[in-house]
């Protein structure tokens, strides 16, 4: 009973809309009707400004890391449901309850979720990230190829148990499936390209 109150309090952190909420407060406006719809921090930095999608980023991958954390702490370190809680965060982001079900991409809980349960792996992936953001100036690409060679990432680097390998495989097929008009978009020449810059 208790691992399954686990799930439903990562799903329901994982729901909190932080990106909606900062620019809710900060400008009134709805950030899903605004840039690509998207409350992460990608569209909350294009179109907010680069404090708000900082924040957004930070308070993303920190709930991710928390849901693991509390995951970790009441089931003892279980393998299994410390896997389940990192799936079920990345759902609560990809499907919130407060917002009618439609939330993001999940990459930034995804990264808090696996830099807690496995860290060499997830920044090893972050490097791959940073360096296709660079070469490319897509985010969604970046995202896409990052969690199609992350599961491989933490067969290599980690070693870890099962569950935390079968998870890391189901987050990052969630990751491109998540991404799937962002590829349309690239491949139709009219994604748009990543500026630290954003809106003032």
């Amino acid at each position: 009973m208790i691992p399954l109150l686990v799930l439903g309090a990562a799903y329901l952190i994982g729901a909190i809309p932080f990106g909606y909420l900062l620019v809710k407060m900060k400008s009134g406006e709805d950030v899903r009707s605004m840039g690509s719809g998207n409350i992460g921090a990608t569209n909350v930095l294009r179109t907010t400004g680069r404090a708000a999608g900082i924040v957004t980023l930070l308070l993303d991958i920190g709930k991710g890391a928390l849901a693991v954390w509390i995951a970790d702490r009441v089931t003892n370190g279980s393998a299994v449901w410390m896997s389940a809680a990192a799936l079920a965060v990345m759902a609560g982001h990809a499907y919130p309850v407060f917002l009618n079900f439609h939330g993001g991409k999940a990459v930034a809980s995804f990264t808090g979720a696996f830099l807690y349960l496995t860290p060499l792996a997830l920044l090893a992936t972050l490097i791959l990230f940073v360096a296709l953001v660079a070469a490319s100036r897509f985010i969604s690409l970046a995202s896409v190829v990052g969690a199609g060679c992350f599961p491989l990432a933490v067969f290599l680097i980690d070693h870890p148990p099962l569950p935390i390998l079968v998870a890391s495989l189901i987050a990052g097929v969630f990751i491109v499936i998540r991404h799937k008009s962002n590829l349309k978009r690239i491949r139709a020449g009219n994604e748009n390209v990543f500026s630290f810059g954003g809106r003032r």
